[in-house]
Parts: C-alpha cells; sequence; structure tokens
C-alpha cells in the first residue's frame, strides 16, 4: 500500500473511530476513576522485577527513577510480574536524540497479556534472543509505534504461529517525537483493548476472543529510550 493510501486508511479509520467513539465516552471508559495499585516500579532498585532479552547485546539498566534502553538491535524487557485484567498500565517513554549510536529514535513497542504457546503457564521457560521472529509463539497484543525509517504505528494481534502477526490497525502517524516525553496508557478491560498516547487514543479495539491475562514488556530494536514512572492499577467494576 502507497504512503497516500496508507494515509487515507489511517484518516478513515479515525474518522469512524471517532464517531464510534466519542473522545468523552472512550476516556471515561479508559479510565473510570483511579483504581488501586496493583503493580509498578520506580527504577530506583536496578532491573530484579524486569527480564531482559537482548539480540546484539547493548545495555538495560535501571537506577535513580529511570530504565534505560540503549540497544544496537532487537530488544524485549519483561515484567516479571504476570498481569491480569481488567487494568490499565502507564509509563513514560523519552526517545534518546542526543548523537549517542543508538540514538535513532525508533520502535516505542509493547507487547501485554502475553503468553507463550510452548511454555503456557510460565513466559520465562522458554528461552529467547531478542530478535523479533522468536516471538511469534507468543499469543500476545503488540503496539508497534514508529518513527524515523519505521514509518507506521500498528496494532497486531499474535495467535502464536511462526510467521503469522495479525494485523488489526496500520497507521502513518501519530509517530515518535525525538527528545519528547510520550505518556503511555494500555487499558486492558475484558474485551476492549486500548492504548493511549499523552491523552490521544490511538488503538481502539473490540477483540471477540480477548487475551485478558499475561506479562508486559517493552520491545524496540536499534533504538535509546528513558523509561519513567511505571505503574498497573486496577480498573474499578462499571457502575451497573
Amino acid at each position: 500500500m502507497t504512503t497516500t493510501r496508507r494515509t487515507f486508511a489511517a484518516l478513515a479509520a479515525g474518522a469512524a473511530l471517532s464517531a464510534a467513539v466519542p473522545a468523552g465516552t472512550a476516556r471515561a471508559a479508559g479510565d473510570r476513576r483511579r483504581g488501586h495499585l496493583l503493580a509498578g516500579d520506580d527504577f530506583r532498585h536496578g532491573l530484579r522485577k524486569w527480564a531482559v532479552e537482548l539480540e546484539a547485546g547493548g545495555t538495560v539498566t535501571a537506577g535513580r527513577g529511570v530504565l534505560e534502553i540503549d540497544v544496537p538491535a532487537g530488544a524485549t524487557v519483561w515484567f516479571r510480574q504476570r498481569l491480569s485484567g481488567p487494568y490499565t498500565l502507564e509509563y513514560t517513554a523519552t526517545p534518546v536524540a542526543e548523537g549517542g549510536a543508538n540514538d535513532r529514535v525508533s520502535d516505542l513497542n509493547n507487547f501485554w497479556n502475553a503468553t507463550d504457546v510452548r511454555s503456557p503457564h510460565d513466559l520465562f521457560a522458554t528461552r529467547r534472543g531478542g530478535a523479533l521472529a522468536e516471538y511469534d509463539l507468543l499469543r500476545t497484543y503488540y503496539v508497534g509505534y514508529g518513527a524515523n525509517g519505521n514509518t507506521t504505528t500498528r496494532l497486531r494481534r499474535y495467535v502464536g504461529e511462526a510467521g503469522v502477526r495479525p494485523l488489526i490497525h496500520d497507521y502513518t502517524e501519530p509517530l515518535l517525537v525525538p527528545g519528547a516525553p510520550h505518556h503511555v496508557r494500555i487499558v486492558s478491560d475484558g474485551s476492549a483493548v486500548r492504548w493511549w498516547n499523552n491523552g490521544r487514543l490511538v488503538f481502539h479495539h473490540d477483540d471477540p476472543e480477548p487475551y485478558t491475562a499475561g506479562h508486559f514488556a517493552f520491545r524496540t530494536t536499534w533504538s535509546h529510550f528513558r523509561v519513567s514512572d511505571f505503574r498497573v492499577r486496577r480498573l474499578p467494576s462499571r457502575t451497573r
């Protein structure tokens, strides 16, 4: 698909979403009210809450309130605690553009509610090395938020089959802004799957067979990010 056609498709999808989900309704459904804290990390005590999978080295560190991911190839940083919905997950990520070798500003990606079909009861019982193809056997949601040479922002629903990464949405914008904080909010609420950036609802998907539990990860490739303020909260039940 050409860039013009993708842009038109993104605008059409956005218009349809706006019509189907008014901004106030979507925000209320995503937020309701703040629930109790399920999990989080202030990034002051190292990587004890995280598991790192690197394709070709690089550095992943946590300290002084920041998770820093500075890698020359694929990297997946898993939160060790398994999460189950309904919940809302939030963090702030800043793509670093300071002239470093990996300061490419690309690929702020996430897996969430992930399980591995090879070891469905223990994600970490299966060894993975950080290359993207090694994650095909996950059952998970995946957002790839792009920039630079990666000119698309996509939502996928992996189904646990090699070479199969079903695409739900494919947009040519929004894309990352170098050096700017991106506040991400993910809502896992039964069949409702939502991904927000800086207050904007980027993806909304109603899944008839939802993934409602599993693991979250930061995913990137040849990039440099600083992440802070990682929190997961329970979504309270809707008022009947």
